[in-house]
């Protein structure tokens, strides 16, 4: 036989031979799509996922619902049924604001900055607030963080605030609040205890839910 057909009979033997390999590879391994092998196992019997949560059975009832956890750590976040910290701060334009001297009235508090867009476009919505509900005793203020006075009064000046602010010039009271990002909003009742809170850049909606909380029997509208 010569060298030729030699190299062309062993080509075609390994042709063969990895043909064969190919065939009983795919013939034995099984389908990736199944989710078997180390990277996915079948879920146990009785309906339990991986993840330990019971996966949801057709037809079964969801039972009574619970709070959900957003809910939750909102209630947590802004100390929602507890009672207030106290807040003492020199009031722009002079004088003092003391969360204590407004026993028995509701309280709107925001904590806010002038360089903060939600505060700009919440603004003139409080305002409006407060002179709609002035009758049932609302008090609403702003507690501006670790700005200058005159940045402060400009900035008010510009949006025609109604309401008194306040100044936090060292960032204590934010930190007594646990006011952790600006803006953000608390509403007080009569007995100094917190009802709601939210984060800015809330609208007309929001502030009227929460509103309602601390003028009980008052039909507040957006």
């Amino acid at each position: 036989m010569s060298p030729r057909t030699t190299v062309a009979a062993g080509l075609l033997s390994g042709a063969g031979v990895a043909a064969s390999v190919l065939l009983a590879a795919v013939i034995l391994l099984p389908d990736p799509g199944l989710g078997v092998g180390p990277s996915a196992s079948p879920a146990p019997s009785g309906g339990v996922a991986a993840s330990g949560t019971p996966a949801a059975s057709p037809g079964s009832g969801s039972g009574s619902p619970e709070p959900s956890v957003a809910a939750t750590f909102g209630e947590a976040l802004f100390h929602v049924g507890e009672p207030a910290p106290e807040l003492n701060v020199p009031q722009v334009g002079g004088g003092e604001i003391g969360l204590g001297n407004l026993d028995g009235q509701p309280v709107w508090i925001n904590f806010m900055q002038t360089t903060s867009p939600p505060t700009a476009a919440e603004f003139p919505l409080m305002s409006d607030f407060a002179a709609r509900y002035v009758d049932t005793g609302l008090i609403v203020i702003a507690i501006d963080v670790r700005e200058e006075e005159g940045t402060v009064a400009a900035f008010a000046q510009g949006l025609n605030a109604t309401f008194p602010i306040g100044l936090d010039p060292d960032g204590s009271a934010q930190a007594d609040w646990d006011a952790v990002a600006l803006p953000v909003h608390f509403w007080v009742d009569r007995d100094g205890i917190i009802r709601a809170g939210a984060l800015g850049g809330i609208g007309p909606d929001a502030m009227a839910e929460h509103l309602s909380l601390i003028l009980p029997g008052v039909d507040v509208q957006p």
